[in-house]
């Protein structure tokens, strides 16, 4: 189980990437921890905690909290090792290199569809105990945070996934942007609406719409709520069984509609870095974490709806999920590691860690808080609303991250098929579906199943 561990955490690394969950990375390795180290001394408990690396207010944000909880606990002494993730493999590679030396820190961050694979590995344990009442917490949040029935993780903040639209290239191409701007929850825009406007704003200059987010886990992430809608997810409910659902009817209409954006030219294949930014598509399917990037620095009309729905189903469904704190199994004490994590998850601070990261909060108290008070209003307010009504966690399952890189690899042959012939072929898109199917269930069969 060793071997296991090892090669899923390294493939973790290659595929699960920051940009699924709108994280930041900043550079070189940092120490963060309490100005008073003496405190840690005697019978103090000595916490220590892993973290990827993020921007500047978030490092500091983090300075500033653990001083403040140092100096009010002193018999719990909390410091924090922030590991740059700049290369995408830091990160994992040291979390791999820890469970096999039984050297893991008291508090692990995961990202939220790899909870379950470190739970039903025994890297972290349940802390159900400690979280008793979570009705605060989006559901999507605790959803994601549960394995086989117990709480495993826990969320300050949240990512979600929008329907973006330059105004000004929809209104030179006919579009009614009045339109769009009015959409609510129960109206969103359908697929065959956001086809549309794809092929009317396709031009010589630019494409009509953008939806590879990246060829890794930003595909998977992004699109599900596609398949969901048609109505079948990727992976059954118990996580248990792919055959019948990723290579489904629903998952192949789904994924045609997908590769026909690509193949008529609405979408690249291999989109430019900041594509809808840079004004090189008109549309977009994008993060939340787009938001405070467009306010910065567009310099376009721009504006935001909701998720695109299923014609046939109607039903509205949005992607979600963020990094989460877990206890490991090498924790010696985790009565007073469940302690700061309670205190962590404190409504103000989770407001005050969400407006510094930029992400939403996963505390519904939190928006009553001022730091949050950007979120009551505009983009920002319309996905906080999607995240409390619809938000769809990715697939609880230990064998998410063979999943992932499977379909990863397999839309990216259907998408680079599409653009080579210019046609969708569906029994190809069936194929490879099969594969990702087969590969799932060969994985879970071997080391998950009862």
């Amino acid at each position: 189980m060793k071997k296991k561990i090892i090669s899923m955490l390294l493939a973790s690394s290659m595929i699960l990437t920051l940009a699924a969950c709108g994280g930041g990375s900043g550079s070189g390795t940092s120490d963060s921890s309490s100005g008073d180290q003496d405190a840690a001394s005697g019978d103090a408990a000595a916490i220590t905690l892993w973290q990827p690396t993020d921007k500047e207010s978030v490092e500091n944000w983090w300075v500033e909290k653990l001083d403040e909880w140092n100096s009010e606990h002193p018999d719990i002494q909390v410091t924090r090792e922030a590991i740059d993730r700049s290369d995408s493999y830091a990160y994992e590679n040291k979390v791999a290199t820890a469970v096999t030396s039984n050297d893991l820190p008291d508090i692990l961050f995961v990202d939220g569809p790899q909870v379950s694979y470190y739970a039903a590995n025994g890297i972290t344990i349940p802390i159900t105990q400690y979280f008793e009442d979570t009705s605060d917490f989006t559901e999507s949040t605790i959803n994601q945070c549960t394995y086989d029935g117990d709480l495993y993780a826990i969320s300050a903040t949240e990512s979600s996934v929008a329907f973006y639209y330059n105004k000004d290239m929809l209104r030179e191409n006919g579009v009614d942007v009045d339109d769009l701007d009015s959409r609510t929850l129960d109206n969103p825009i359908t697929w065959s609406e956001m086809r549309d406007i794809a092929e009317k704003c396709t031009t010589d200059s630019y494409v009509g719409t953008h939806i590879v987010m990246d060829h890794g886990e930003g595909l998977p992430y992004a699109l599900e709520p596609m398949y969901i809608s048609e109505g079948k997810d990727y992976i059954s409910d118990d996580g248990s069984k792919a055959d019948s659902y990723v290579n489904s009817k629903e998952s192949v209409k789904t994924t045609a509609f997908l590769a026909d954006l690509i193949a008529n030219g609405y979408a690249n294949v291999d989109p430019i870095t900041d594509e809808f930014l840079n004004k090189a598509c008109a549309t977009e399917i994008g993060g939340s974490w787009e938001i405070a990037t467009l306010e910065q620095s567009a310099d376009f009309d721009w504006g935001v709806t909701y998720y695109p729905v299923s014609d046939d189903t109607k039903k509205a469904v949005s992607p979600c999920g963020d990094w989460s704190a877990a206890i490991t199994k090498d924790c010696q004490n985790p009565d007073a590691a469940a302690e700061f994590l309670q205190w962590l998850m404190a409504t103000d601070n989770v407001a005050s860690y969400a407006a510094a990261i930029a992400k939403p909060a996963a505390r519904a108290s939190a928006y009553d808080d001022e730091a949050m008070a950007e979120y009551k209003e505009g983009a920002r307010a319309l996905i906080v609303e999607q995240l409390q009504n619809t938000a769809a966690p990715r697939p609880r399952t230990p064998s998410y991250s063979t999943f992932s890189t499977d379909y990863a690899e397999a839309m990216t042959n259907i998408f680079a098929e599409a653009a080579s012939n210019g046609t969708v072929d569906e029994s190809y898109i069936q194929e490879q579906m099969d594969g990702v199917a087969s590969g799932f269930e060969e994985d879970y069969e071997t080391y998950y199943a009862n």
